[in-house]
């Protein structure tokens, strides 16, 4: 029986400055901070996640945060956009939300947002992103501690871009090996959406001739998909090593279990579990509140904060709208 992915887990993108990382995501977007952790394999350097209000799968947005980092350079061979999905009738708010705060706006067309209408802009760091209205999204949670309405917030990840030269194996391996549908097709655009999702993520493959990207700040590092569990992803790796895909071990990642892949295109995929989740090591109340560390990185955790930049996290109250006192990061 052929394996399916139910969607996006998460999609990790590269930051410079970490506290206007937190600003915009946070503050202007709306979304949770659910953990405040360190890049495993560079523990000198952030890594943000943000999410719904327990940073559920399919909503979460991650940055690895290097100050002073060079800015990259988005092309082929690439994740080159992210989307996030509000509910209908939402891009009006977001539309004006954001020009207040002095972001550049583009109105994109239904084909362009997979089929819904959307807003294109990017961050402080130059990354692509889209806000999207979704038929669906209104029945996915959001974060009630930021100041955004209920009506409008944003609920998850609504789809991502690929850029490559040649289409045809891209979508060979989202369809065969990761179970996913065609859509629709037009000129040099294939949109494809996850077993499971109702139509709802939209994965989008762009055939083009445009130079190569490179990866810096302000372009999506890796996207990673779904699978239940454990025992699904060794199946997966399994099944993309006798494909002939190069597969990594499987690698802790203390809220999830991760394998990485380069699809035909060059893009880096991840299939990462659905648990163990962030309140494995804090309570859901308090989630992005400390700095966490893995466990064998706690012996270290004096030197890790020296280094760390601190970050000031502000909690927005819906009702009052008023920022509360921030907390200095790290303690």
């Amino acid at each position: 029986m052929k394996q399916t992915t139910t969607g996006i887990h998460h999609v990790t993108a590269i930051a410079s400055d970490p506290q206007r990382n937190v600003d915009f995501y946070a503050g202007v977007l709306g979304l949770r901070l659910v953990k405040i952790t360190i890049n495993y394999d560079d523990p000198g350097s952030y890594h943000l996640y943000y999410g719904d209000e327990s940073g559920s799968p399919g909503s979460i947005m991650t940055f690895f945060a290097w100050s002073g980092a060079r800015r990259g350079r988005r092309g082929a061979a690439q994740t080159t956009a992210a989307s996030f999905a509000v509910p209908v009738g939402a891009v009006h708010y977001w539309r004006e939300r954001l020009q207040a705060q002095g972001v550049q706006i583009k109105t994109i067309q239904r084909a362009e947002a997979g089929g819904d209408h959307g807003i294109e802009f990017e961050d402080p760091d130059g990354l692509l992103l889209r806000i999207v209205e979704s038929p669906g999204a209104a029945h996915h949670p959001d974060w009630s501690g930021a100041d955004i309405p209920q009506e409008a917030a944003i609920r998850r990840l609504h789809g991502v871009t690929f850029t490559v030269r040649e289409a045809a194996p891209t979508a060979l391996t989202l369809t065969r090996e990761l179970g996913m549908n065609l859509v629709s097709a037009d000129a040099n655009v294939s949109r494809y959406s996850p077993a499971g999702s109702d139509g709802e993520t939209i994965v989008q493959v762009v055939e083009s001739q445009e130079p190569y990207g490179a990866i810096a700040v302000g372009n999506i590092h890796h996207v990673a998909f779904r699978a239940p569990d454990a025992q699904a992803q060794l199946k997966w790796q399994t099944r993309l090593q006798n494909e002939g895909y190069g597969v990594s071990p499987v690698m802790d990642r203390q809220y999830f279990e991760s394998i990485y892949f380069r699809e035909p295109g060059g893009i880096l995929f991840e299939i990462a579990t659905d648990g163990p989740g962030f309140t494995v090591d804090e309570p859901l109340e308090s989630l992005g509140t400390r700095l966490r560390l893995p466990e064998w990185l706690e012996p270290r955790r004096a030197e890790i904060e020296r280094v760390l930049p601190p970050i000031r996290t502000a909690v927005l109250n819906r009702a009052s709208i008023e920022r509360k006192q921030p907390h200095s990061l790290p303690y």
